[in-house]
C-alpha cells in the first residue's frame, strides 16, 4: 500500500482473537477480540481523534491556517492532535500535568509542540483550567477541549464502531473498554447499541477513579480514570464499571508482552483483566470486544515491564 500522508495510515487496525487456548477464563467457543489501536502511526487510538478534531475545526471555521491549537492532555491526545497539526501546518501548545510519562512529552515535542506543565496535584482539572486561560489570552487560537467537544465521541462513532461491526458482525456480546475523557467509550458504545440493543457495556477504570463511587486518589495506570464524570456518559446504559488495581493491570501488561508479544500500555492490561472477568460470566459462544489503546514504549521510563510494586491504596497524587 502506498500513501501520500501519514494520516492515511490511521485506522483499520487489526483485531487479535484470544480463545480458551490463550486464557483458561475464556469458555470453549467464546473469544475476546482486542482492537490493536497501538498500531496507529502515532502509537495510540487518539490518532483518530486528532485527525477528526483538526478536520472538524477547519470545516466549522474555528481553525484557519494561522491558528494555534491548544489542548490539555495526558499525552496521547496531544500526540494525535500534533500529528494532524503537522500535516496541516499548525502550531500546537499542550497543557500536561507533570506526572505523565516523559516519553509522551518527548513525542509531542518531536512533532513540534510546546508543552506547559501544571502541578501533578491539580490533575487534569488543573490542566483544563490553564488551557482555558491561555486560550483566552492568545488571539487566533483554538481549544478543541476533548473533554467537552462532541467531536470526541463522534470520531469513534464514525470510525472505530463501524470497523468492529464490519469485522465481527452485529452480535457482539460485550464491549469492554477504558474510560478517560469518555469519548472513545461513548462513541463506540452508541454505535454498537444501534446494531445490538442488548449488548453489555463494561467501563474500565483504575482504582483511584470515581466511576464506581470510590475515593479519588492517584494511580499509575495512565490514560484512563476520571476525577469528574464525563458528560459523554450521560444517558448511556452502562452495564457496570470494572475497577482494576495497578497491580492487576500491570501484571497483565507484563504477561501479554512475555506470552503474546504485545508491547502495550497499562490501560490495555487493565482492559484485558476486565474482559476476562466479563467473559467468564457469559454463555458459551460469546464475543467480547476490548481495546488496546496505546503502545508500551511511551512508559519505559516508568519501568512498565519490570516493576512489581505500585502505589499504596491512598498515595499522594
Amino acid at each position: 500500500m502506498i500513501i501520500d500522508s501519514i494520516q492515511a495510515a490511521i485506522g483499520q487496525t487489526p483485531l487479535l482473537r484470544f480463545t480458551a487456548k490463550d486464557f483458561e477464563e475464556i469458555p470453549e467457543g467464546s473469544a475476546i477480540y482486542a482492537k490493536l489501536e497501538y498500531l496507529n502511526p502515532g502509537g495510540s487510538i487518539k490518532d483518530r481523534l486528532g485527525e477528526y478534531l483538526i478536520k472538524e475545526g477547519f470545516n466549522s471555521g474555528k481553525i484557519k491556517q494561522t491558528t494555534t491549537i491548544i489542548e490539555p492532555t495526558a499525552g496521547n491526545t496531544g500526540i494525535g492532535v500534533a500529528l494532524a497539526a503537522v500535516v496541516a501546518g499548525l502550531p500546537t501548545i499542550f497543557i500536561v500535568p507533570e506526572k505523565f510519562s516523559l516519553e509522551k512529552q518527548a513525542l509531542m515535542r518531536a512533532l513540534g509542540a510546546t508543552i506547559i506543565h501544571t502541578p501533578t496535584e491539580a490533575g487534569i482539572i488543573g490542566a483544563i483550567k490553564k488551557a482555558k486561560e491561555i486560550h483566552a489570552e492568545l488571539p487566533d487560537s483554538y481549544l478543541p477541549l476533548q473533554f467537552e467537544n462532541p467531536a470526541n465521541p463522534a470520531a469513534y462513532y464514525r470510525t472505530l464502531g463501524p470497523e468492529l461491526v464490519t469485522d465481527l458482525g452485529e452480535e457482539i456480546s460485550s464491549f469492554v473498554a477504558g474510560i478517560g475523557s469518555g469519548g472513545t467509550f461513548s462513541g463506540v458504545a452508541r454505535y454498537l447499541l444501534e446494531k445490538n440493543p442488548t449488548i453489555r457495556l463494561i467501563g474500565v477504570e483504575p482504582e483511584g477513579s470515581i466511576l464506581n463511587g470510590g475515593e479519588s486518589h492517584g494511580h499509575e495506570i495512565e490514560g484512563i480514570g476520571v476525577e469528574f464524570i464525563p458528560e459523554f456518559l450521560t444517558d448511556l446504559p452502562i452495564t457496570q464499571y470494572a475497577t482494576i488495581s495497578d497491580q492487576a493491570g500491570f501484571a497483565m501488561t507484563r504477561r501479554l508482552a512475555k506470552e503474546k508479544g504485545l508491547l502495550i500500555g497499562s490501560s490495555s492490561g487493565a482492559a484485558m483483566v476486565a474482559a476476562l472477568e466479563e467473559i467468564r460470566q457469559l454463555p458459551h459462544s460469546s464475543q467480547v470486544v476490548t481495546i488496546f489503546p496505546d503502545a508500551g514504549d511511551r512508559y519505559l521510563s516508568k519501568d512498565i515491564y519490570t516493576r512489581e510494586n505500585y502505589m499504596a491504596a491512598h498515595p499522594v497524587k
